[in-house]
């Protein structure tokens, strides 16, 4: 089987991979096991060396890396440097933190000695999507095998050469071969990969309806999963907010990478008092982004990764305007490139409440106390995070119970930040990434007992 990487933006094509043979795949699920079992009893504190060496790999290949994310998948090109230099962040992060994380745990019992190790567990395989392409993978990637595992990525087949890059980012940073693999396959070999008694654990970042499949895989041969899944979180205005910066972090909150972020503020929940002002100077500032060749510096919106992704965002856009939604902005698509747009008077019911849209589609909603904008705001299947705009801080931190999703961020956009946990509730998935939680997700918490 061939993959063919498309530029979204002009059509044309960048590369074609040849996809792995069965026989292929099983000899690296077999260089995999091994791999691992010289991996596990590498020191902690070399395997940290490595991952601060792939950081700077990162660093030192900056505009290589940027490039081949920008016409992968269309990212403005001053976005997908902004990526890669998170990356390498997060691998800083783990190589300087790993040896805190995971040290022995004394536990005070009537013991001589009793504690709790943190062991690897084996190969970890990553199913990873083409959004963040970088990003997606390190996270799991750093805290993964800085604690002993080994790695196993299946990436979406429209950023095939992201993921090669990300093979080479461990190759030059020195790592042993077979620590991180990556694999060019189809979705259909997914079961025949968790069923491979080296696989351990399964972590994918994804649509609802692949996590549900993977899930099921994996429970079914009885694998730990963790899922990152959708979202359609809220970005709620009070009557008090600074009504400017509250702009301000919205148009961020929405339009970063094109609006194809499960984080993305989707729905704008604002109260009435507020509701023109935030709405006409929303739309303002949406006016002034430069949409245009995602490699150029002055950039901001570029395509959608794909047009059959712009296709489903016109489906949504025009099913909610037949529902009574008001077209305030946009709402034309071209191929690949969507028009940011903007829907008022949003209600439940209507695709552009009650579905993700990934892409420019802003939806605003007005209510008339703080009460119906949580309760809005709940009134969804995902649950991965809220912003609240106010100047009462003390308030909105009383407010933090009232929200069941996984993040709460108060003025400012909900992001992820190698310093905190990461992931949602309900249908947006379970487990944590980043931080002490992440590296914690895929380790033997082993209990030992001394009497």
């Amino acid at each position: 089987m061939e993959f063919k990487s498309i530029n979204p933006y002009n059509g044309k094509e960048i590369h074609t991979y040849k996809g792995l043979t069965d026989a292929q795949l099983h000899k690296k699920l077999e260089n995999s096991e091994k791999a691992f079992e010289k991996w596990r009893k590498v020191p902690l504190k070399e395997r940290a060396a490595l991952m601060k060496k792939a950081g700077q790999v990162l660093k030192d290949n900056v505009e290589e890396y940027a490039k081949m994310i920008t016409l992968e998948m269309g990212k403005p090109i001053t976005e997908s440097r902004a990526e890669v230099n998170k990356c390498a962040w997060v691998c800083d992060y783990y190589a300087e933190n790993a040896s805190t994380f995971l040290a022995d745990e004394i536990i005070e019992t009537d013991a001589q000695k009793s504690f709790v190790r943190h062991d690897p567990i084996g190969t970890v395989f990553a199913i990873m999507p083409w959004n963040f392409p970088f990003w997606q993978v390190f996270r799991y990637a750093a805290p993964t095998l800085t604690a002993g595992n080994v790695g196993l990525l299946k990436h979406a087949s429209n950023v095939f050469g992201c993921a090669e890059q990300i093979e080479g980012v461990f190759k030059k940073a020195g790592f042993p071969e077979d620590v991180f693999q990556n694999l060019i396959i189809h979705h259909d070999k997914t079961e025949v990969i968790i069923a491979h008694d080296a696989v351990k654990a399964v972590t994918l970042t994804g649509s609802e309806r692949a996590g549900a499949a993977v899930a099921q895989i994996s429970g079914k041969y009885i694998k730990k999963s963790l899922l990152e899944l959708g979202g359609n979180n809220a970005f709620i205005v009070w009557d008090d907010a600074d009504i400017d910066k509250a702009v301000a972090t919205a148009l961020t909150a929405r339009m970063l990478n094109c609006g194809q972020s499960c984080i993305a503020a989707k729905r704008f929940i604002l109260m009435e008092g507020i509701y023109d002002e935030f709405v006409e100077k929303f739309t303002k500032g949406v006016i002034e982004l430069k949409s245009g060749d995602p490699l150029e510096e002055d950039t901001k919106v570029g395509t959608l990764a794909r047009e059959d992704l712009a296709d489903e965002l016109q489906k949504q856009v025009q099913a909610s305007i037949k529902k009574g939604a008001k077209l305030i902005l946009g709402g034309k698509q071209n191929g690949a490139y969507h028009e940011p747009t903007v829907l008022g008077n949003v209600k439940p019911g209507m695709p552009a409440f009650d579905e993700e849209t990934f892409g420019p589609l802003a939806a605003m909603i007005k209510v008339k106390t703080i009460e119906e904008a949580f309760a809005l705001s709940e009134q969804s299947k995902f649950g991965l995070g809220v912003t609240v705009c106010t100047t009462d801080i003390k308030k909105a931190l009383a407010c933090a119970g009232e929200v069941s999703d996984g993040a709460y961020f108060i003025n400012e956009l909900v992001k992820s930040d190698p310093r905190l946990p990461f992931g949602g509730e309900k249908r947006s998935g379970y487990g944590r990434e980043l931080a002490k939680d992440g590296i914690m997700e895929f380790v033997n918490r082993k209990t030992v007992y001394v009497k």
